[in-house]
């Protein structure tokens, strides 16, 4: 019987859709042949939410949603790993397809038909769309293997990219971060060949160390403290010290990302705002902590939807209008806050002391000098010359800043150290794999095609994306 002649390759569509699939916010946007992260890379909660008067949103409809008090929140991606595929499913769907089909997602099911009435941009044909997905670096093989078969049965992708999502920072124009010569512009995007690179985002922090866009697997270290730790310790300090916060997820988190910042003197902040032992109150003043504690005046959703921080008013006119606004009297002069001193700076303390809370862990600075203890010592000075902070977290005012004193406190002296933060360093991995997304032919040596592995088989394809690269058949 004369041998089947083997089907001929589709060549990859032309259009690529680059999914940075985050534990909070889901960066995606198609690939254009001038990337510009600000109008082509969209910010999507990764989440479905259910408000107190059990209407649910979906991801990118909580744009609509006017009152975030005790709104309950349910995550595909815990601890940095996809792992509820039907409530990231339904996200999907409603934020970049035009599909009805009816999916249950625990105690939410029964809202979802309301829901899709708000659907948003983004809509494409995944039959005629490369994907290029991120995930978080050590994910165990079977959530790797039940990504792949969805990508390819329940989408049907034309191709598909699974990798690291820190890999993806290495295709960006990193000599511009420490204003070296910039790398010509005719040349097609090829990673750099050193990049130490810190991810500190929703779950985590990770430090992974890149060779030419390859992450050196036995190097990469893990912190398990980030922008959902700091969140929900600051729920605890002012539930204590203030309200009842711990069903204020979302309050909270606006509150962190509006006063919070990395101390640079911890022990003198801590001393500056101590108000004294009892019987000896201080009250704050001049070189006392003034400069420190502000006022974060909470939103009634009523008549304005987000918080503010303020300058701390200690007259008596700030305590009336608190006092105003507890007694239910209404009014544009009552309203409702809080006053904040240490908080501010002992949150983002734990990335750099996780032992203030008990944590076995050290601090980001210890971690990197951990991940560099395996690399060759010849690899150090090009790694700490090219230090690279994404994520979140780096938004914090004074983190850049307090991280590089920490790491040059550990590290060589002969070594130069050079730390740079991206202008959006939330989107700044998106923005490398749209850079690799501009590349065709080097897509599509990194790629499986969904012809590929209906041919093959997962396993073929998880062998390819754990660095066969173009593997024979």
């Amino acid at each position: 019987m004369p041998r089947q002649a083997k089907p001929t390759e589709r060549p990859l569509p032309d259009r690529t859709l680059v999914l940075d699939n985050g534990a909070y916010t889901i960066k995606a946007g198609f690939a254009t042949g001038t990337p510009d992260a600000e109008k082509d890379c969209h910010l999507l909660p990764n989440c479905i939410a259910r408000a107190r008067d059990k209407r649910v949103w979906i991801g990118g409809q909580l744009e609509h949603c006017k009152d975030f008090g005790e709104m309950a929140f349910r995550r595909p991606v815990e601890k940095g790993y996809l792992v509820n595929w039907e409530g990231q499913r339904e996200i999907w769907h409603s934020s970049f397809f035009d599909d009805d089909a009816k999916v249950k997602v625990g105690f939410m099911d029964v809202y979802l038909t309301e829901s899709r009435k708000l659907k948003s941009g983004l809509q494409c044909d995944p039959r005629e769309t490369n994907l290029i997905l991120t995930e978080a670096p050590n994910a165990p093989v079977a959530l790797q293997t039940n990504c792949d078969q969805m990508i390819f049965e329940e989408f049907e992708f034309a191709s598909y990219y699974r990798c690291v999502g820190a890999s993806l920072n290495a295709y960006n124009n990193i000599p511009s971060l420490f204003n070296d010569p910039p790398r010509q512009s005719d040349t097609p995007p090829l990673p750099v060949e050193t990049l130490l690179l810190i991810d500190t985002g929703f779950s985590h922090t990770t430090i992974i160390p890149l060779l030419h866009g390859r992450p050196v697997q036995s190097a990469i270290r893990r912190l398990d403290i980030g922008g959902k730790f700091l969140t929900n310790y600051l729920k605890e300090l002012v539930s204590i010290r203030h309200y009842n916060m711990i069903d204020e997820t979302h309050l909270m988190n606006e509150v962190k990302e509006a006063v919070c910042y990395a101390s640079h003197n911890f022990k003198g902040d801590l001393e500056r705002t101590w108000k004294g032992s009892v019987g000896d109150r201080r009250k704050p003043g001049v070189g006392n902590g003034a400069d420190v504690v502000v006022d974060y005046v909470l939103p009634d959703y009523n008549t304005h939807k987000v918080g503010f921080m303020r300058p701390h008013d200690p007259s008596l006119t700030g305590k009336l209008k608190k006092l105003g606004s507890a007694a239910g009297a209404t009014g544009d002069g009552f309203e409702d806050f809080m006053t904040l001193g240490n908080e501010r700076f002992t949150v983002p303390e734990l990335l750099f002391s996780p032992g203030d809370v008990g944590m076995k862990q050290g601090g980001i600075a210890e971690v990197v000098m951990q991940s560099l203890q395996v690399l060759p010592t010849g690899l150090w000075s090009a790694m700490l010359a090219n230090v690279v902070v994404v994520g979140g977290n780096a938004n914090i005012p004074g983190f850049v800043e307090r991280l590089e004193a920490e790491i040059r406190s550990l590290a060589p002296t002969d070594c130069i150290l050079r730390i740079a933060k991206p202008v959006d360093p939330v989107k700044y991995t998106w923005l490398g794999g749209t850079n690799l997304a501009n590349n065709l032919p080097v897509l599509r040596g990194m790629a499986a095609t969904r012809q590929e592995y209906l041919e093959h088989g997962s396993g073929w394809v998880a062998r390819k994306f754990s660095g066969g690269g173009k593997m024979a058949k």
